[in-house]
Order: structure tokens, then C-alpha cells, then sequence
């Protein structure tokens, strides 16, 4: 166990397989040493965390999607490279997608719940730009979607 997954480990996380994709594309596609990771929706085990920020769902409900959709990121990259997690070099870019009202503007703290949890986890390699927008609605009524670009080895 690699360095990023033996931290995980502490923080009580064990990454679940990657994904399958919902539709027409790709989980991810290299280019040189960036990895471009489709969206990931907030999946833990069967569950899909489903609802509307600023109706149904609270904003730490939204961050918490979003914490969710981050671990699913990571499950992407560690397929993408082989099994090890630790060909990860840092997290480049974050665009997060939150399902709310047209009159909900916390996204940027629904999506700090990735952004939270990728930096702790790890560390500087989890620092990141990132945008944080609304959307009238998501695939299966999800909370939040999150994309995310990375540089590996």
C-alpha cells in the first residue's frame, strides 16, 4: 500500500472500484502525463446521494455528495494507473456541478467538501483550481457531479 492509500486508510476511506460509466464515453483518457476524468457522481457503495441544494438538501449534505464524488475521482485514477495510486503527482483541476435552485449560491461550499477531503488526503498534491457552478438538474437527480483533471505518471 502506497503512501495516498495507507493515508486514506487512517482517514477510515478504502477506495471502491472504479465506476462504470453511465452512458456513451470513457471513465478517463490520458494525454501525455494529464488524466482527464469524466464526471463522477456521488456513489458510495449502491447508494447514490440524490436531491437539490437549496429545496431537499442541505448545504453539508451537498459537501458531503461532493466528499463522495471526490473518492470515486480517486477511484478512476488509481484504475487509470494501474492500480497505483501513488503515480499520482497532484490534482489539477476540479470543475464541480451542484444540483440547486436557481436561487441557491453556496456551490462553492457543496464543492469544498472535495476540495476539503483531496487536500487532506493528499496533502499538497490535493491542491487544485477549480470552479464550482449550478445546474437546473443532474443525471438520476444527483446532488452534485464532479470532473476532474490530474497529473500522473
Amino acid at each position: 500500500m502506497g503512501q495516498f492509500e495507507t493515508k486514506l486508510s487512517e482517514m477510515g476511506i478504502t477506495l471502491p472500484e472504479a465506476p462504470m460509466p453511465a452512458a456513451n464515453y470513457v471513465p478517463s483518457v490520458r494525454v501525455g502525463n494529464t488524466l482527464f476524468v469524466s464526471g463522477q457522481l456521488p456513489k458510495l457503495g449502491e447508494t447514490l446521494m440524490v436531491g437539490k441544494l437549496g429545496a431537499d438538501m442541505e448545504t453539508g449534505q451537498g459537501a458531503e455528495a461532493a466528499k463522495a464524488c471526490a473518492i470515486n475521482l480517486l477511484a478512476q485514477v488509481k484504475a487509470a494507473c494501474d492500480g497505483d495510486l501513488d503515480r499520482l503527482v497532484r490534482v489539477v483541476k476540479l470543475t464541480g456541478f451542484v444540483n440547486s435552485t436557481a436561487d441557491y449560491g453556496e456551490q462553492p461550499a457543496v464543492i469544498n467538501g472535495a476540495s476539503d477531503f483531496l487536500g487532506e488526503a493528499l496533502g499538497d498534491a490535493g491542491k487544485h483550481s477549480r470552479s464550482a457552478v449550478s445546474a437546473a438538474a443532474l443525471p438520476f437527480g444527483v446532488a452534485v457531479e464532479i470532473e476532474g483533471i490530474f497529473e500522473i505518471t
